[in-house]
């Protein structure tokens, strides 16, 4: 088989396998193995094809398309570590298992006043700008189906969110974003930097100053 084409197949599998979540395929995987079962499974396919994806990646041949903007990750990653970072440190309604965050009085707090989906801008914005400094064939198939799983990700969370959030799920879509800052700027929220706090943030610039050191190591290119 030809190495692009295993590519896209791998990447094809590994998106294919998150958007299945947002299908009526879900609801029937979880009645008949249950929600653990089903999570257990879910988590394995998407590992196995992310693994899938990252050795088609590697033996596939690079194709220039551009010439590669190797600054731009250098720009962008300090601001996607930090989302990340600070999405991963708090609850948030819309991830697993977390839905009756959703009754609390005030669930829109800390980064999810700037953005109630941080950890799929941490993605899209690595994804994006590491497309645009690779500019080959491979990157456009690899980068370019993470970014589009993020971007397409984040409705379809929402989507699946509302059919199951009822009045607690539009209460906190009304205080809250897509579009950072969108909710802030439109009067529906304010930022109190205080809820976000000093640490994920700075743990934020801390595995952006690691992912930079150690970036030979791990991918085997220099990252400028």
């Amino acid at each position: 088989m030809d190495p692009t084409v295993h590519l896209l197949l791998s990447v094809s599998a590994f998106v294919g396998t998150h958007f299945v979540s947002s299908t009526a395929l879900r609801p029937a995987l979880v009645r008949r193995l249950g929600e653990p079962a089903y999570l257990a499974l879910y988590s394995c396919a998407a590992l196995a094809t992310l693994a899938w994806a990252i050795v088609a990646y590697r033996s596939a041949p690079s194709i220039p398309l551009w010439p590669g903007l190797k600054l731009v990750p250098a720009f962008v990653m300090p601001f996607a570590c930090i989302l990340l970072t600070c999405g991963l440190w708090g609850p948030n309604p819309t991830s697993v298992g977390q839905g009756a965050r959703l009754e609390e009085p005030e669930p829109a707090r800390g980064i999810l006043r700037v953005t109630r989906h941080p950890v799929q801008w941490a993605i899209l914005l690595w994804a994006l700008s590491h497309l645009a400094a690779r500019g080959d064939l491979r990157a456009l198939v690899l980068f370019g189906g993470l970014a589009l799983l993020s971007a397409f990700g984040m409705p379809a969370i929402d989507r699946r969110k509302a059919r199951a959030g009822g009045e607690g799920w539009r209460r906190f879509a009304r205080a809250t974003s897509v579009i950072p800052f969108a909710a802030i700027a439109a009067g529906r929220n304010r930022l109190r930097a205080a809820e976000i706090g000093l640490w994920p943030p700075l743990a934020g610039l801390v595995l952006y100053a690691v992912l930079f050191y150690l970036h030979p190591v791990i991918t085997g290119v220099r990252p400028y």
